[in-house]
């Protein structure tokens, strides 16, 4: 007879799939609508087709509309700041340092490679930015003007400190150049790495040597600011003891913030070093400066472990009216005027009188003072800079930061926890997050401004923009859970969990968790790298619409996705996709950080992507249905199949009724058999069946003492949602 199989929403993995009965173990790509799963919307790139390749991993999102009603999205990646609006990219970076030179150019016959020599020191290291234009001649050569004229190029390598080198897009097929005219050079300010890295860990040390920890000892002699070692020549660094530091295959030391490898050691010297790695930047290091080795030289077998993380280069963006305000993680803070006539062919400039090393900021509101978190103690000396100091301006004055009896510019230090991890807007007030506490900052007026009270421990914030707020409760991901607070703290039950945290890579990628709302369907959204990955590839899901206190709904995919912002500004979310494995972004000549990817979600049923449609594969997979055989009221010893049995009998499937609410095209339906529990799922043998919207009934034959059924669509213009299917089943015996 046929029977109605039935699920609860969501997706269980802290159980066994036999364990499951009647609910959902596995999907990707999919989410719940009143109870019932659906594949997700599609999603369409942004900006004309070749212009919308942006340089580096994106770091920062975000939309306002400004007094004359433009809409605009603020992207910053680890490379570059942009600006969008109207379907087209701006570059709104700042410039840190400008630079005139002649005859600096020097090329080879057959290579890309030119060499430009500057008269001072260029400050740059591998990977920074920077703008050319004002270009007047080169001789020799087969480039010219065009080649460089308002054109990005990324520094490849720093040979001495007055040298560099970049690369061109083809082959010089000159003589040489040997001379130049003259050219302008624009440094961009240095963001920082495209992701993160930390200084313990699998793979970022040696195998096979003896245990070493944190080793820390000092200079025996300055470095420059250059490529060069110890006294500004040669390829080595003299400490004053290298006892215990690794001294086979690449290790690492730690200088200040610049990170040093190197492949030897001999006496007290590293050899084979190389400057500013892993992201870092090279400056200059005084006799006796503290040196800390940041690999760690394990047994064969031995896990790793340490805390020194170089963080990925990421923005804190916000508006202040019509200025989108932009902080570069640890660095300085710049504004840019939407409301100017030329706006889009501005730049971002630093705010003056503000904090030049912060590790967050933001607009508080609606009292209208920027606050700077992990900032500096004494502005304008960055190594004043404190991990739990805040720091905010005079009301609607983002230039004071002074107190004084007539303003509300002030500071505080937070006690609970060793760094203040983000924040946020709450509804009454900012919520601010330490690694292992929550804190809340209310505006009260003079003279005290700021009002702050502890409201959770042991609830630390996993990185910057792990959190989000909607409707006067706030979501989070810690270390070890998550959280809600919406004037008390919750923590989130969470039925994939497990699945979540034994497979996320905290160790180098804390901070490249982030958080997105889609309020279109009640979703939070956290984003983040898996184990053995460096880059985000993995997303879990809270529907706080269909969730209860007894039953909250998650799922779980591969949706990948840097930064995301909700619906409020442009009507549709919108999302931010990193792709390291490809350089092609449209605007830096010699890129090598990979490139971002600008997304309108929710729109359609495919990817579309430079023009290029492709699938989005969703699926849903139930756990295990058994069968046992209802026995009537007069103690007969037969009766009819009944699912959610005990696994007594073998089921025997003749045909099942398909049951969608909505379909596009096809979709695919497989039935898993298997007979007992640790036993591997096979597909049935006349499977798997495609079911159009115009298909009544599928018949079938199959045999199992258990069953689990999987719903997927695999091709494009495909979309489901699934309503209540039937099974056509009776008892097949014992054996």
């Amino acid at each position: 007879m046929l029977q109605k199989i039935g699920f609860q929403p969501g997706i269980n993995k802290q159980v066994s799939e036999t364990t499951a009965e009647g609910q959902w173990v596995d999907c990707d790509n999919v989410r719940f609508r009143y109870g019932s799963p659906e594949k997700i919307g599609g999603w369409n790139q942004l900006g004309s087709s070749n212009q919308n390749e942006l340089t580096g991993a994106g770091r920062g999102l975000h939309h306002f509309i400004n007094s004359l009603s433009r809409k605009y999205a603020i992207i910053g990646t680890n490379r570059i700041l942009y600006a969008f609006s109207g379907g087209v990219f701006y570059d709104i970076h700042p410039i840190e340092s400008t630079t005139t030179l002649t005859s600096a150019f020097t090329t080879t016959n057959g290579s890309p490679t030119i060499t430009i020599t500057f008269s001072t020191a260029h400050g740059m290291n591998p990977g920074d930015i920077m703008l050319m234009d004002n270009f007047t001649a080169i001789t020799n050569s087969n480039f010219g003007a065009s080649d460089f004229d308002d054109k990005k190029f990324m520094v490849v390598t720093t040979p001495t400190n007055t040298t560099l080198t970049i690369t061109m897009p083809s082959n010089e097929s000159g003589s040489g150049a040997t001379t130049s005219g003259g050219i302008r050079i624009q440094k961009y300010y240095t963001v920082g790495p495209a992701v993160q890295a930390k200084g313990f860990g699998w793979g970022l040390g040696s195998w096979g040597g003896e245990a070493a920890g944190a080793i820390s000892t000092t200079l025996n002699g300055a470095l420059l600011d250059d490529t060069a070692g110890t006294g500004g020549s040669g390829t080595s660094i003299t400490l004053t003891d290298t006892t215990n530091f690794p001294s086979s295959g690449t290790n690492f030391v730690q200088v200040g913030n610049e990170e040093i490898s190197y492949t030897g050691v001999s006496g007290n010297n590293l050899t084979g070093i190389t400057r500013a790695v892993r992201g870092s930047t090279r400056s200059s290091h005084s006799d006796g400066a503290t040196v800390k080795n940041s690999s760690d030289y394990v047994a064969w077998g031995e896990a790793a472990s340490g805390d020194l993380v170089l963080e990925p280069g990421m923005w804190s963006l916000d508006n202040f009216g019509d200025k989108a305000i932009c902080l570069i993680h640890d660095g300085p803070v710049f504004s840019w005027d939407s409301s100017l006539s030329n706006a889009t062919d501005t730049r971002a400039t630093i705010i003056t009188g503000a904090p030049t090393a912060s590790r967050h900021m933001l607009v508080s509101t609606p009292d209208r003072h920027l606050v700077f978190f992990g900032t500096e103690t004494t502005i304008g000396t960055p190594s004043t800079q404190d991990d739990m100091f805040i720091r905010f301006s005079d009301q609607e004055d983002i230039n004071t930061y002074t107190p004084t009896a007539t303003n509300t510019a002030g500071t505080q230090r937070l006690a609970d926890g060793s760094q203040i991890r983000g924040a946020i807007r709450g509804r009454d007030a900012i919520l601010v997050w330490t690694d292992t506490a929550l804190f809340t900052q209310r505006f009260v007026g003079q003279p005290f401004t700021f009002a702050f009270a502890q409201v959770g421990t042991h609830c630390g914030l996993v990185g910057q923009n792990a959190c989000v707020e909607v409707d006067g409760a706030a979501y989070w991901m810690s270390e070890n859970g998550f959280f809600r607070y919406a004037g008390k703290l919750e923590s989130l039950p969470c039925l994939v969990e497990d699945h979540v945290f034994d497979n996320i890579n905290l160790e180098s990628g804390n901070q490249m968790v982030s958080a997105g709302l889609n309020n279109l369907f009640g979703e939070v959204m956290w984003f983040y790298p898996e184990t053995g990955s460096s880059v985000v590839n993995k997303m879990v899901c809270y529907n706080y619409f269909d969730s209860s206190p007894r039953r909250p709904v998650w799922t779980i995919g591969t949706l990948a996705r840097t930064m995301w912002e909700d619906s409020a500004v442009f009507g549709k979310p919108h999302a931010l996709q990193y792709d390291a494995d490809t350089d092609t972004s449209f605007d830096v000549v010699g890129n090598t950080e990979g490139r971002t990817s600008y997304y309108e979600h929710e729109t359609g049923t495919d990817q579309n992507r430079n023009g290029t449609i492709s699938a989005i594969l969703a699926s849903i997979e139930s756990g295990d249905y058994d069968i046992s055989q209802r026995r009537s009221a007069l103690g007969q010893s037969t009766g009819t199949a009944d699912l959610r049995g005990d696994g007594e009998f073998i089921m025997k499937i003749r045909r099942f009724v398909p049951d969608f609410i909505a379909q596009t095209g096809n979709t695919q339906v497989t039935l898993n058999l298997r007979n007992y529990s640790n036993d591997s799922q096979s597909g049935s043998a006349l499977g798997p069946f495609t079911v159009s919207s115009s298909t009544s009934k599928v018949d079938t034959r199959a045999r199992a003492r258990a069953i689990a059924l999987k719903i997927e669509n695999t091709s494009s213009n495909q979309s489901w949602k699934l309503g209540t299917f039937r099974l056509d089943i009776q008892p097949d015996g014992r054996r």
